[in-house]
């Protein structure tokens, strides 16, 4: 009996394009609202799954762009509003790069604040100096006119994409791809063969650097792939 050979995908050959998205977010206020830190535990609790993306995804997305204060709103309202700086960095050190699921993220959230309000218990009917109103994001995808082909042509898309496509695949990615990956480290994983400038790809620190930088990171990254 013989067995067909298996033939291993070459790299710089992919299986299938890639198509390059871009998001739009509309963006609408929830019922929840918090004059408090106990009003703000039970509105993390009760908030859609849109208002912990909102509140952090979206805005390390401003962040970038800004680079003041904290990368997710919880943190910023923690300082600014209750003047709770260790409840802030606490909030602040929540890393969304390891979440594939926004109920974890938001698990992960409503542990820090219950955590802080048992070890200060005067904190939790305190007044805000301002509410925290929470908002929702609803995503449409939209295509551009960038298509990759062949390796070549995928850094040529990753020039002309805006940082908004980026922010698309490569940071808002996981929650679709529930993988601790994104969208260009999977297609040259999956398509290409390209393993370790995938992992590459995964080890670029989203927090340092503006959303700029990152485009220019992977577009290096990939371009060495290309020798």
């Amino acid at each position: 009996m013989t067995t067909a050979a298996v033939t291993p995908i070459r790299p710089h050959t992919p299986v299938k394009a890639f198509y390059f998205n871009t998001s739009a977010h509309l963006l609408r206020i929830t019922r929840q609202k918090a004059a408090s830190m106990f009003e703000f535990l039970e509105a993390l609790r009760e908030c859609p799954d849109g208002s912990i993306f909102q509140h952090t995804f979206r805005t390390l997305q401003e962040h970038h762009f800004i680079r003041e204060g904290f990368s997710n709103d919880f943190a910023q309202w923690a300082l600014s509003a209750c003047n709770e700086p260790g409840l802030a960095e606490a909030l602040a050190t929540v890393d969304v790069r390891e979440f594939t699921a926004v109920g974890d993220l938001r698990a992960r959230f409503i542990e820090i604040v219950e955590e802080f309000l048992t070890r200060n218990p005067a904190a939790v009917n305190r007044p805000a100096r301002e509410t925290f109103y929470f908002c929702a994001s609803d995503i449409v995808v939209i295509p551009t006119n960038q298509v990759a082909h062949t390796l070549q042509e995928f850094a040529e898309g990753l020039r002309r994409v805006s940082v908004h496509s980026i922010q698309h695949h490569f940071i808002e990615a996981r929650l679709r791809l529930k993988l601790m990956s994104n969208d260009f480290s999977q297609w040259l994983y999956e398509d290409l063969g390209l393993t370790e400038a995938a992992r590459q790809l995964n080890r670029i620190d989203i927090y340092t650097v503006t959303l700029d930088d990152v485009k220019n990171q992977i577009i290096r990254i990939v371009e060495r792939a290309l020798v």
